[in-house]
């Protein structure tokens, strides 16, 4: 198991020593739910701006579809499957995170379960975007052309009894009962943990944690 703090590390690492291709540079940390990707993330956003970078932080799940669109579209109890995102939209955001000097993006409010459009800015003289999110290495039609758009990518892989775990307590921090909670996590969260870990393309870092 790796912790956090020298997940970064490592990846801090290998990300300073990337050649420069005259745009951005930007980092994939993929993983299913609940695997310290989120955490790892800010980390290594630290642990970049100490060496010397100017880093910024874009998560997937900012492109969740809005709740009343996944209610009419019967997706509400699948909320966090690929089909639940705007990838079309993420996808244009990357390429554009690539080549253009200041871009608006999206972020999650988790206690509102909501996305927060135009909420945050990556500035002008931000030279790396470290990008986290479940799907990022998603080996799926349209998903996988994704791949692409990483100069590294990083994969987090832990077993399925400790998400189970993880994910359980998240949502009773979040004020659910436990009979609630379990109800979200075998009947969402789990299974697309689960469908994370079988159908990821290979990262070039994986991470047990």
């Amino acid at each position: 198991m790796v912790y956090p703090s020298r997940a970064a590390e490592l990846i801090a690492d290998r990300a300073v020593g990337l050649p420069f291709q005259g745009r951005r540079k930007l980092i994939a940390i993929a993983g299913p739910p609940a695997s310290g990707k989120t955490t790892c993330a800010q980390a290594v956003c630290h642990a970049l701006s100490a060496r010397g970078d100017r880093v910024g932080l874009v998560a997937m799940d900012g492109f969740h579809l809005d709740n009343g669109l996944l209610e009419a579209r019967g997706l509400r109890s699948r909320k966090g499957a690929p089909e639940t995102f705007d990838l079309g939209g993420f996808t244009s955001v990357l390429h554009r995170l690539a080549l253009e000097d200041e871009v608006v993006v999206p972020t999650f409010d988790r206690v509102r379960d909501i996305s927060v459009g135009a909420s945050a800015v990556i500035a002008s003289d931000v030279t790396t975007v470290v990008v986290e999110g479940n799907y990022l290495l998603l080996d799926a039609p349209g998903w996988r052309d994704l791949a692409d758009v990483w100069d590294f990518s990083v994969f987090f892989s832990v077993p399925m009894a400790d998400l189970e775990k993880r994910l359980l307590q998240r949502w009773i921090d979040l004020g659910l009962g436990e009979t609630v909670a379990r109800e979200k996590v075998h009947g969402n969260d789990l299974p697309n943990a689960r469908f994370v870990l079988e159908n990821s393309l290979e990262a070039d870092l994986i991470i047990e944690s």
